[in-house]
Formats: structure tokens, C-alpha cells, sequence
């Protein structure tokens, strides 16, 4: 038997409970994996406090992250004893995920965790930072390098954004931290952002072109937030987007794109190809201060899954959250 949060729905009738499950009961797959750690996400905390159609069939077991060791497997690539981790893949939404103690789930949707990282810290980066990773891969493959000028994350006190901080500016970029939060300003400085902005200079609506001030940027938040940060890109600069935090749409014109050439690239992180993973998981390894991702990161009980949901869906968390699922 083993433990995890289960979320059961029969008509509007919705319940979510830790509750103990046989291995038997799991979804097919030709690994078997001991679940370390998971994490909490914000798609997670829509789920578990059904508050959006993440849950695509009941019961289901939440959490697009986990990471642990292969107990079985009938995949050629692992064996009893791998360190592995698995972002997206529709686990936690369509195939059972990994807020429990155990999983099975495809081989095709594992990454054999790098040496330099265990799995709490694979957990403590999870989606959100595999996403700001690839963000930063974009910027620098679009050509936007250290000495570009000013980077601008928005969202920076969140999961992807306080993570992409750190990242940037070990690599050495100018980075500039949007935030609602202003007493998160010391913590956004000890990651490694130059200068803090309140997210209100940047969240209402605004001219479609605006002084030229950003080389790059990773967008969370969407919305008019993300319209004003293409207006006021500079020539031949990217923009990353992969939030939605202030709304899905984007109330912007072509003018940033025909006129500064902007480039805006999307970042999706739930399908991609393997060998895209690994080069995302291989730079974690080498390019996140360790001491920075543990001033990231907190830790919580498998029980505190429900608690922690809620306060993820009303702005209270700071960083990301690691579940340790074992305890």
C-alpha cells in the first residue's frame, strides 16, 4: 500500500483526500517509480482546490512533477535503482501524478536526473524551473547574451520567476525584477536582480509602442504585462512567454514585431522532445547556485498538499514548494 492525495468527483460532488492505494491500483506503464518528492505548481493548486478543468477524468492523483528512484521497469533505457524525474507529460491531469508514494507511468516520459542534482533539488527546480531554463535557452539561442542590456522577468517572486533570476544572473545578464510584491524586494536582490520595478508600471493598458528599454525578457503573466514589455523591447530582442498569472489574453499590436523586429517565443514545456529535456536538466545541473535554490525552495508534508494549494492560488507563496511525499 502506499499514500497520496486523491482527487474523486461524481457529479458536482468534488472531495480531496490522502488516501492508501495498492500498487495494483495504479495507471498502465512500464516503469514503476518510488516517489522522493513532488512539488505544487500552480496548474496543481488549480487542481486540488477544484478551481479550473485541469482534472481531465476522476479519481486522479495530482502533480505534473516528481522525481525518485525506479523500483521496476520493462523499458530498455531503466533499471531497478535510477534517479529519475518527470515533468508534464499530462501526469496529474489525464495519467495519475506524482503527489503520491508511488507511480507508473511511460519510460519515454522519464529523464535520468543529471549527478549534480538529487531528487529534493530536481523538485525544488520542477516545471517551474525546467520552464525558466528553457526561457533562458530561447533568449540565448535568439541571440540575446550577457552584455544584451536589460533582462526583465516578470512574475519574479513565483516558482518560474524567482528561479530564471538566479539563473540569469549567474550567466551574468542585467536583470530586472517585476514584482506586485515590494517586500519581496531583498530576496529578488539576493537571487541577483539589478533593479526591482512594481508591477503596476507595467500591468495597465499602454501605448503599443513605448521607448525602447528591454534586450530580453522571460513573461509569466500575459496580459497587458506582457503588451507592454513587446512595446518596449528593443530592436531584435526576444520576449519568452509562459504564464498566464494576469489573464490569457494579449491585447497588443504588430507594431513591436514589423517595426523592432520582436521576437515573441513561447515556451511549453508539457511535450517536449527528449533531447530538449535533457539539454534543459544538463544546464540546471551547471548554471542554478545550489545555495540560491535552497533560499528558493520550502518543504511540506504530504498532508499539507490541500493547505499549501490554496495559499499558491492566492499569491502567499514565495518561490516553489517541495512535497516530500514520504512523510
Amino acid at each position: 500500500m502506499f499514500k497520496a492525495i486523491v482527487l474523486r468527483k461524481e457529479g458536482t460532488t468534488f472531495s480531496c483526500n490522502i488516501e492508501d492505494l495498492a500498487e495494483a491500483d495504479l495507471p498502465p506503464g512500464d516503469v514503476l517509480v518510488a516517489v522522493e518528492y513532488s512539488t505544487i505548481n500552480y496548474k496543481d493548486g488549480l487542481a486540488i482546490a477544484n478551481r479550473g478543468p485541469v482534472v481531465r477524468r476522476f479519481p486522479m492523483i495530482p502533480g505534473i512533477d516528481l522525481a525518485g528512484r525506479v523500483l521496476e521497469s520493462s523499458h530498455p533505457d531503466y533499471r531497478s535503482g535510477d534517479r529519475v524525474v518527470l515533468n508534464g507529460w499530462g501526469i496529474g491531469e489525464t495519467h495519475w501524478g506524482g503527489l503520491a508514494q508511488r507511480a507508473r507511468v511511460k519510460g519515454e516520459w522519464l529523464v535520468k536526473l543529471p549527478e549534480d542534482i538529487d531528487t529534493r533539488s530536481a523538485m525544488a527546480i520542477g516545471t517551474a524551473g525546467y520552464t525558466a531554463m528553457l526561457s533562458v535557452l530561447a533568449l540565448e539561442k535568439n541571440q540575446v547574451l550577457p552584455g544584451s542590456g536589460e533582462i526583465i522577468v516578470t512574475g519574479a517572486a513565483g516558482g518560474v520567476g524567482s528561479i530564471a533570476v538566479a539563473i540569469l544572473a549567474r550567466l551574468g545578464y542585467n536583470v530586472t525584477a517585476s514584482t506586485g510584491r515590494p517586500e519581496e524586494a531583498d530576496y529578488l536582490r539576493a537571487l541577483g536582480a539589478i533593479t526591482i520595478i512594481h508591477r503596476d508600471e507595467i500591468n495597465k493598458p499602454g501605448k503599443p509602442l513605448q521607448s525602447e528599454r528591454w534586450a530580453g525578457a522571460v513573461d509569466t503573466v500575459g496580459s497587458h504585462t506582457l503588451a507592454n514589455v513587446l512595446a518596449s523591447t528593443r530592436q531584435q530582442g526576444t520576449v519568452t512567454c509562459c504564464g498566464l498569472a494576469q489573464g490569457g489574453d494579449l491585447p497588443t499590436t504588430v507594431m513591436p514585431f514589423i517595426l523592432r523586429a520582436v521576437r515573441l517565443v513561447g515556451i511549453s514545456s508539457v511535450l517536449l522532445p527528449h533531447a530538449l529535456r535533457l539539454e534543459a536538466w544538463s544546464r540546471l545541473a551547471t548554471d542554478l547556485d545550489r545555495a540560491k535554490l535552497a533560499s528558493i525552495s520550502s518543504e511540506v508534508a504530504l498532508s499539507e498538499g490541500p493547505r499549501i494549494a490554496e495559499e499558491i492560488l492566492a499569491g502567499h507563496i514565495r518561490g516553489r514548494v517541495i512535497v516530500d511525499v514520504n512523510r
